[in-house]
């Protein structure tokens, strides 16, 4: 990922959290350096829609401000979502695909008809979140899957600016909130499958 503009597209439903997922992720860029974008696209709003959200990372200003059309990542919180949009649009040789799903890589890969220039990564995000959060939010378990599968900002330096930004986001809350969202970062980089 050595590019100078990188990309990413987050597919999700209304209440996943992949809107957050894409702040964060782009907050904790800011804090390394880079240039950032990050913004949710919607259609109606409703706790289960499909609804995308986007990064665009550079270390150098970005001028660009239109819609992401060829990502380098595309992460989809909802398997289901599989059935439904298509998650691969944009997405050519070189790029990534993480799944939150059950399956192993291959079998996406096949049920999806992944050309063999994308790699593809699958981790359970929703087992992750509810084993470590109590709740099925695979926004921050897909955190930990991103930080491992890309080299795109330094992995413990992205968990100390993510946590910073839990620990604003949910002040006056129960301290354990932040933790367990930390602990499924964690256990989503340690999870996260690859084909190889």
């Amino acid at each position: 990922m050595a590019k100078d503009l990188i990309e990413i597209r987050w597919h999700g439903r209304g209440g996943q959290g992949a809107k957050t997922a894409a702040l964060l992720f782009g907050e904790a860029a800011i804090d390394t350096g880079m240039y950032i974008q990050a913004f949710p696209e919607y259609g109606p709003e409703r706790t289960g829609a499909p609804v995308s959200a986007f990064n665009r990372l550079s270390k150098k200003p970005i001028r660009l401000h239109s819609g992401v059309d060829s990502p380098a990542i595309v992460l989809v919180l909802d398997p289901s979502l599989l059935n439904t949009v298509d998650v691969l649009e944009g997405l050519g040789k070189g790029g990534i695909l993480i799944v939150n799903t059950p399956d192993s890589p291959g079998d996406i890969r096949k049920k999806l008809s992944v050309d063999p220039g994308i790699e593809v990564y699958t981790l359970d995000a929703s087992k992750i979140a509810m084993d470590t959060i109590g709740l099925n939010k695979p926004n921050t378990p897909m955190l930990g899957a991103l930080a491992k599968v890309s080299d795109i900002l330094d992995y413990k330096k992205m968990l100390k600016s993510i946590e910073h930004k839990l620990k604003i986001k949910f002040r006056g809350k129960p301290e354990e909130i932040v933790t367990k969202n930390m602990e499924a970062i964690k256990t989503a980089h340690e999870k996260t499958k690859g084909e190889g």
